[in-house]
């Protein structure tokens, strides 16, 4: 049977083909090097190292390079992308035969955190450019992340007294034995206790570092990531990395990366993406997670029309139909209307009310009329009669709810709209824990580098190979035409400087 072959592996070529005839001119790498070559580093704020003497450093423009290309491709390894530097066509051409070693790959995205959110905002620049970014309707949400550190080393109070509780009894057993144990013994019982003393004062210096710095739990491979709930009760050690898509073509527009829940998040989301968006004339759509009063307050003063998901209610009557949802509150008068008809007043007084998570004021109504009701039994359990409570976030919550239920279908488009970057991101490319280890800031350097290839991405698909491409083209060709412009025109008034002072050395112009 006849087979394809290939080519004689020691046959010499007259005419040996370049790196760039090896690489198609609708390769993506090639768009991968025009979208860096369009950056301005000043701009972006790069940590350029400057050798005074010894090896010169690499281009900060050649590291981003190989770093968007592994995103892109699933690779975030700098030791990965060490060896593609040597094996990989692509990024040969890429990085111009450049072979830095897996430290410097490292390094770059550790001190580079800031100006890789810049790249990243820039992506969303281009979108907004070509008109792909709504700003009408947003969603955002949060996803948890796995950080290098597992459960076994991540500590709280209670786990901590667990194992000083195990090791004092391990320690009273080896005394116990220690006392009727023979020389031989003697030796390998005293090493256990030395051993289990050890242990336990590592577990006094967590119990003294959890209350010093009033934290809850301490992790002690990556001091920075916490245990959350990522679904029912199931947990991970990691990070929650809050994130905002426009919807009109699921682009995200901004992130970050925290080690807390979702209760304090939604104002700031909401601050970063009336930057971004340019105006307030948006509506934010949220999950339940954020029903928090006083973030829905600072959307609704700067003028977000903000769509939450109402949670159930905490508390209940003994009969529903007397759930706080059945009384109704009148603005004007200041009071509530039970479904007897009765009315509950408030001496107008704040008070103070801590949920342990937040801290806020709350007026009380209630009224005389609850002994004498025929159905306080199936109202209220309080032997005084029925308190309500109505926080001074309950205007924003109110105009929420509103929002809510006039719009129902409105709100059902958020899942699909915030939660297909986290599909891309974590199913198909597998990024579903944090490569980097020890600090926030580096893992919102690895976070950063995920959301920028998934932009590029849908750039590519959205707007086309060629099409992108040549915008590129454009906008860099445009860039170094206007730099040799400034730099013929700067060599023109220096070369006139110095024929004027070489014929006027009395009048001379520094």
């Amino acid at each position: 049977m006849q087979y394809i072959t290939g080519n004689n592996r020691k046959q010499a070529v007259l005419f040996p083909k370049c790196l760039d005839e090896l690489v198609g001119e609708d390769n993506e790498v090639r768009i991968i090097d025009l979208f860096v070559e369009s950056i301005k580093l000043e701009d972006f704020k790069f940590i350029i190292k400057l050798a005074t003497e010894g090896r010169q450093p690499y281009n900060p423009k050649d590291l981003l390079k190989l770093y968007i290309y592994g995103y892109l491709n699933s690779m975030r390894s700098s030791r990965v992308l060490e060896k593609e530097c040597h094996r990989n066509i692509e990024v040969r051409w890429l990085m111009k035969e450049l072979a830095p070693d897996h430290n410097t790959i490292a390094n770059f995205r550790r001190d580079n955190e800031k100006a890789i959110r810049q790249v990243f905002q820039y992506t969303v620049s281009i979108a907004k450019m070509f008109d792909l970014i709504g700003g009408k309707l947003i969603a955002g949400d949060s996803t948890k992340l796995r950080a290098q550190n597992s459960k076994k080393n991540n500590y709280n109070p209670k786990k901590i007294e667990r194992h000083i509780a195990y090791i004092d009894a391990k320690l009273n057993e080896y005394n116990e034995a220690l006392q009727s144990a023979d020389e031989d013994n003697k030796t390998i019982i005293q090493n256990q206790i030395e051993k289990h003393q050890n242990r336990k004062q590592f577990y006094n210096k967590l119990s003294d570092q959890i209350v010093q710095t009033g934290e809850v739990q301490v992790s002690t491979s990556d001091p920075e990531s916490r245990q959350l709930i990522t679904r029912n009760n199931i947990t991970e050690v990691g990070y929650n990395v809050q994130t905002t898509v426009d919807a009109t073509l699921c682009i995200p527009i901004d992130y970050k990366v925290t080690n807390e829940n979702d209760s304090k998040a939604m104002g700031g989301m909401l601050r970063r993406a009336k930057v971004i968006i340019g105006h307030t004339d948006f509506t934010a759509l949220y999950d339940k997670g954020y029903h928090t009063g006083s973030e829905i307050k600072t959307a609704c003063t700067m003028g977000i029309n903000p769509m939450v998901a109402i949670p159930g209610v905490s508390s209940f009557a003994p009969d529903s139909n007397y759930n706080y949802d059945k009384f109704i509150y009148d603005d004007i008068t200041d009071t509530f209307q039970c479904p007897q008809n009765e009315i509950l007043t408030t001496n107008g007084n704040w008070y103070k009310r801590n949920t342990g998570r937040s801290t806020y004021q709350v007026k009380h109504y209630k009224t005389t009329k609850c002994q004498t009701c025929p159905v306080k039994d199936l109202c209220t359990k309080n032997a005084k009669g029925r308190l309500l409570e109505r926080s001074e976030y309950a205007p924003y919550i109110e105009r929420n709810k509103h929002n809510f239920e006039t719009e129902p279908m409105l709100y059902k488009k958020r899942q699909a709209i915030v939660e297909h970057p986290y599909g891309i991101i974590k199913r198909q490319w597998g990024f579903y824990y944090i490569m980097t280890k020890k600090t926030i800031k580096r893992a919102s350097a690895d976070v950063g580098f995920m959301f920028t290839a998934f932009n590029l991405r849908r750039l590519i698909n959205i707007i086309g190979k060629n099409e992108f491409k040549d915008y590129l083209e454009r906008y860099v060709l445009s860039f170094f035409v206007i730099f040799k412009t400034y730099r013929n025109i700067t060599s023109n008034i220096r070369h006139l400087i110095f024929r004027f002072n070489f014929r006027h050395p009395e009048l001379k112009v520094a």
